[in-house]
């Protein structure tokens, strides 16, 4: 009975699976690296360094891209290039900064590709100041970068949950 005709038959006609079918699970990987690259090129939050500590308020528009002028307690740095001593804005006697209005003079001269020019062009600036500097200090930059053609200002801070 073992070797019956309708078993040999059987045997026969069976279909073997030789190998693993990999298409369908190559598009599933295929599309979730697309996934990935499109929701990780979306950053939309400007890093603070760790000599900054900001101040933390509820905040509800998102950042822009635009020119950055970092006020630490040792420096003050526009586009991450060192201007002047935090310290000596203290005494300073002037309103407005010539080393920081010299800074954004050079960076409206001096543009590199697509993104710089846009970012100049928009004369936006955003202050990312330690908590621990005196409103007076912040005063004169700001008065500056409205001396040097920048109209709109803002301030970095760090977004905490919304009271309800």
């Amino acid at each position: 009975m073992r070797n019956s005709r309708r078993i040999k038959r059987m045997e026969r006609n069976r279909k073997k699976v030789t190998g693993l079918n990999l298409t369908s699970l190559m598009d599933v990987f295929t599309i979730l690296v697309f996934f990935l690259l499109v929701n990780s090129s979306s950053s939309e939050v400007l890093e603070s360094p760790k000599s900054i500590t900001l101040p933390d308020s509820v905040v509800e528009a998102k950042p822009r891209e635009t020119v950055v002028v970092m006020v630490g307690p040792e420096a003050v740095l526009v586009q991450g290039e060192t201007v002047i001593g935090t310290p000596e804005l203290l005494d300073y006697p002037d309103e407005t900064i010539a080393a920081i209005s010299e800074r954004l003079a050079d960076l409206e001269r001096n543009i590199i590709g697509i993104n710089t020019r846009t970012v100049v062009e928009s004369k936006e600036i955003t202050i990312l100041s330690d908590k621990t500097i005196p409103f007076s200090v912040l005063k004169k930059i700001m008065s500056t970068c409205a001396g040097a053609g920048y109209g709109r200002i803002s301030l970095a801070v760090i977004q905490k949950p919304a009271q309800t």
